[in-house]
């Protein structure tokens, strides 16, 4: 057998936990995909998976040879890309995972105009506020906001996003408007769990920085929940400028500390740590950086 075609076959079974699902990506039959698994364990005289009646997971030496064998994969398509495809259009399948409110507002409709532009790109899009794992989840890349956690990956900063503290007017009227930040710490303030500063808040004064703890009785891991209890009148919000733009040009919500505020948070596209990324997936981070330049 091909040991290449081996490990591809070991790559999709890895991705799906399961020889059934793997067997019908790959249009081969289910004993077909297990003898090709099994001669590549034999050949490196290791089992890379746990077998159950139901399904199929990594152990810890394949978790290992997984990663190894994406990027040999990455390396080799993009070897016959270079060569074979060199002045041909970007083509194939983007696995992506995004933030749900910022995937819906800004990924979507650009994802709309790459597709007009490349046509033979598959995109597979996941919207959700987890973070997942890219390499055993078998995405292409993830689009993070704010700080980044220490990791293997590649990070591309895309563009800033800025963050406001903002109350509606009907909240301001029943409870005052603060005059300072630390005036914070009387009122009810949301808190965003996407934020790995999460209750303390920054700012800046006389170009110094500064945090206030806030408390407040409701907190999300959705922009969109924390705009919508904001424009309630329920307490304060600390939301991104693009989910509630909107809302401030139409006075639905009120703008605060404005000259306080802290620093823009990253927007970034994160990848494996591979020497060759794809062309597809390079194409289209090149192309939301440009789409996203201007965004703040």
């Amino acid at each position: 057998m091909d040991k290449l075609e081996m490990m591809r076959v070991f790559a999709v079974v890895a991705r799906h936990g399961s020889f059934t699902k793997a067997s019908t990506e790959l249009d081969m039959a289910v004993q077909t995909v297990s003898k090709y698994v099994k001669a590549l364990e034999e050949g490196l005289d290791v089992q890379l998976f746990n077998r159950t009646t139901r399904k199929v997971s990594l152990n810890d030496s394949g978790k290992a040879y997984l990663e190894k064998c994406l990027d040999l994969l990455e390396q080799f398509d993009e070897l016959e890309s270079s060569v074979r495809f060199q002045h041909a259009a970007p083509k194939g399948r983007i696995k992506i995972s995004a933030p749900t409110s910022f995937g819906e507002l800004h990924l979507t409709p650009a994802l709309r105009d790459f597709l007009q532009i490349y046509p033979d790109i598959k995109l597979e899009v996941d919207l959700s506020n987890r973070r997942v794992a890219l390499v055993e989840e078998g995405f292409d890349m993830a689009l993070r906001i704010g700080q980044l956690p220490d990791s293997s990956m590649i990070a591309k900063k895309l563009t800033s996003m800025r963050m406001t503290v903002c109350a509606s007017p009907d909240y301001l009227a029943k409870y005052g408007t603060p005059s300072h930040p630390r005036e914070l710490v009387h009122h009810n303030c949301f808190v965003d769990q996407n934020l790995r500063h999460g209750r303390h808040w920054h700012f800046i004064e006389n170009g110094q920085e500064f945090k206030v703890e806030v408390h407040g009785n409701f907190e999300s891991n959705s922009p969109g929940s924390m705009r919508r209890m904001t424009l309630a009148g329920l307490g304060i919000g600390f939301c991104p400028m693009y989910v509630i733009s909107q809302d401030l040009v139409a006075g639905r919500l009120i703008p605060l500390f404005e000259e306080n505020e802290a620093y823009l948070y990253g927007v970034y596209a994160i990848y494996p740590h591979r020497k060759h990324l794809s062309h597809r997936v390079r194409v289209l981070v090149d192309f939301l950086a440009t789409r996203f330049r201007q965004m703040h």
